[in-house]
């Protein structure tokens, strides 16, 4: 069977599931606000311990950190995102997961040529870029304000 691609594509895409996307929309948003939520009373538990609330506000995304790395090497936080989609891209949660999932699939390999070179194949690209971004933006701004 000789099909062009747009003639494959409207076959596709008649065939595709329909995604039920109020669903995932509301899904996401209870997820990602509950997990929000935890962070918060982390923070406040931390501060109603004596801490500055900086510090509150650290050792909270520490703990959640901690949390989601540890849920994903039970394979729980990947059961949570099926459910939820991107309502566990809350930054710090989402990007704990990024980290831990490829070194953990990779521990079978050793440390040096499984975890090692494998743990950032996911959030390397996010680091990378972030990085460049920011010093990108860091020139313009420095730029900007030579005159003032």
């Amino acid at each position: 069977m000789d099909m062009s691609s747009k003639t494959y594509k409207k076959y596709a895409d008649a065939r595709a599931p329909r995604s039920p996307l109020w669903k995932n929309c509301l899904r996401a948003f209870w997820v990602g606000g509950l997990i929000c939520i935890i962070g918060q009373c982390f923070t406040d538990l931390y501060i109603s311990l004596g801490m500055e609330k900086e510090d509150g506000g650290l050792l909270a995304s520490v703990t959640l950190v901690f949390l989601a790395v540890l849920l994903t090497a039970l394979g729980v936080f990947d059961r949570i995102a099926k459910y939820a989609g991107g309502g566990t891209l809350v930054p710090i949660t989402g990007f704990a997961n990024a980290v831990a999932s490829p070194a953990i699939d990779a521990r079978a390999e050793g440390l040096i040529l499984g975890v090692g070179a494998k743990i950032f194949t996911v959030a390397g690209p996010v680091l990378l870029y972030g990085t460049l971004a920011g010093v990108v933006y860091g020139i313009v701004y420095w730029a900007t304000q030579i005159g003032t």
